[in-house]
């Protein structure tokens, strides 16, 4: 490292520091929070290209409902823009944008290189570039500096610095805010390393890990959600087993849990941005080496398929039961990917829906933790405002807390099969349940 940057390490970036100024790319999920993290204690300027999202933040609402209309007041420090221009002043620049798979489920990083083409071109002497978007282990060092490089024409490690502190967030989960979940960082010298550390302390109670590369620490993000995949994917393999031998996979679970070091994974739809994307961040990298992992992908494939299982499990129930398939009504209740959160993203209750259409059902979608215009701009689907009648079958997909106290039967009878795919409801009043 320079000694002029370490003159600043001392000078201009001491934590804390009041005069620093740190912008966060990209207002989602992740952004956000650590934006209003940031904002209590630091000048911060969130940005971000939606218009629409900048002008919902300065009024003080969050659609995500990471935020509440008080959290955000309580960050004073914070301001919101989508002009580019308004953030040059920036000492430390945090990208925090979405890193989806595509239709080939091969990693898609255009938000990620687009944002760091931004950057760059308004990058300065001594700045700072610290990514959070989840990413398989080189990215940024392979991918993103050098992109940097090009369009600052600063040198990296001389001019400007980088880190990576991989994003640990839980939507829908109140409990566990920004601040209360341990944060991984990393610093692309020790020196810098060291500041992007006690940089996050200051904000995380809950405290950090410094990694000892911005490689292991982008290896860790992506086998924790990729360990979690394989764990979840093995109870839908026992689910799928356990349904030919007409035993209760959570029952199972239950008496297994018994045991003092069992892990108490259970079966279900995993979707998300995370847990049924970081898998195949992983396996492109891993197959960029010549390596082919098993598990991994084993894991993908079980997991992808519990949509149309689900589907097909509700169809043989209602013929059981006598229903003529072709005039028949679904109703599904949730589209989220989980409780309580109105994100959608890879959400597998779409693969229900439309396997339930190819047998010609007609299929209605009531989430009221979800936005019905959101959903319809973004997935095509419009869900139902509330259901007015009863169902040949209704399938809990999501565990919504208002799902969990509604009156049952509004929407079905003694002949509707209940199939409940997250195990909350009693046992006696569902047909079936994964």
């Amino acid at each position: 490292m320079n000694t002029n940057f370490e003159a600043q390490i001392v000078k201009k970036f001491k934590i804390p520091n009041q005069d620093i100024k740190i912008a966060i790319i990209g207002l989602g999920y992740v952004g956000l929070p650590l934006a209003v993290a940031f904002g209590t204690k630091y000048k911060t300027i969130g940005y971000d290209i939606n218009s629409l999202r900048i002008k919902e933040l300065k009024n003080k609402n969050d659609y995500t409902q990471q935020q509440t209309t008080h959290q955000l007041q309580q960050a004073s420090l914070l301001e919101y823009t989508d002009n580019i221009n308004d953030i040059k002043s920036a000492d430390i620049y945090i990208i925090a944008v979405p890193t989806p798979v595509d239709i080939y489920k091969q990693p898609n990083l255009y938000h990620l290189l687009t944002s760091t083409s931004f950057i760059g071109k308004i990058l300065k002497k001594d700045d700072i570039v610290i990514y959070e978007s989840t990413v398989y282990p080189g990215c940024t060092e392979e991918d993103c500096i050098p992109i940097l490089e090009q369009e600052s024409g600063l040198i990296y490690n001389q001019d400007f610095f980088c880190g990576y502190s991989p994003e640990r967030i839980n939507p829908g989960d109140s409990s566990r805010p920004i601040t209360s979940i341990k944060k991984v960082t990393s610093g692309s010298t020790p020196e810098v390393a060291d500041y992007i550390d006690k940089l996050y302390q200051s904000i995380i109670t809950a405290g950090t890990f410094k990694a000892s590369s911005i490689r292991v620490a982008e290896a860790s993000k992506a086998i924790e959600n990729a360990q979690r995949d394989v764990n979840i994917s093995f109870m839908n393999e026992l689910a799928l087993l356990f349904d030919k031998l007409n035993i209760d996979t959570h029952e199972v679970l239950e008496a297994a849990a018994t045991k003092w070091n069992f892990l108490n994974f259970k079966p279900g739809l995993v979707g998300g941005h995370c847990i049924g994307v970081d898998p195949y961040y992983l396996l492109h990298k891993a197959e960029s080496v010549g390596y082919h992992p098993q598990v991994l992908l084993s894991g993908r494939r079980i997991n992808d398929q519990m949509g149309v299982y689900i589907a097909n499990k509700v169809v043989k129930l209602m013929i059981r039961k006598g229903h003529k398939i072709d005039e028949s009504r679904v109703l599904i209740l949730g589209i989220t990917y989980k409780e309580n959160c109105p994100d959608t993203r890879n959400s597998k209750v779409i693969d229900v829906m439309q396997e339930l259409q190819e047998f010609g059902l007609q299929v209605d979608i009531w989430d009221p933790v979800a936005s019905q215009a959101k959903v319809s701009l973004e997935l095509g689907i419009n869900l139902i405002p509330e259901p007015i009648h009863t169902y040949e079958a209704v399938i809990l997909a999501v565990a919504h807390t208002p799902f969990l106290t509604m009156n049952w039967k509004k929407i079905s009878n003694a002949d509707t099969i209940i199939y409940d795919v997250k195990s909350v409801l009693d046992k006696s009043m569902v047909s079936g349940r994964l």
